[in-house]
C-alpha cells in the first residue's frame, strides 16, 4: 500500500502536490492546475487546505526519494 507523502523531488512550494501526483500516479503539473482552478471557484478555500496538507502530510525520507523505483519502460518524473 502505498503512503502519501511531501514529494521532495516534485515539489515547487510544499511539495504536497508532488507527492499528490507521485502517490496517484498523475503528472503532478495537472494536480497544480486542478487545485489552482478549485481554490479560485472555492474563494481560496483550496490554499487553506494546501496549508493544512503541508502541515499533516509527512515529509518523503531522503532514501525514498534518491531510490525511487520505476516501473519498466516508464520515465522518471
Amino acid at each position: 500500500m502505498k503512503r502519501l507523502f511531501r514529494s521532495k523531488t516534485q515539489r515547487m512550494l510544499g511539495g504536497v502536490c508532488g507527492g499528490l501526483g507521485e502517490h496517484l500516479d498523475v503528472d503532478p503539473t495537472v494536480i497544480r492546475l486542478v487545485w489552482i482552478v478549485l481554490s479560485l471557484f472555492s474563494l481560496g478555500i483550496g490554499i487553506l487546505v494546501y496549508i493544512i496538507a503541508w502541515i499533516i502530510v509527512p515529509e518523503e525520507e531522503e532514501e525514498m526519494a534518491t531510490y525511487r523505483v520505476v516501473p519498466e519502460g516508464q520515465d522518471p518524473k
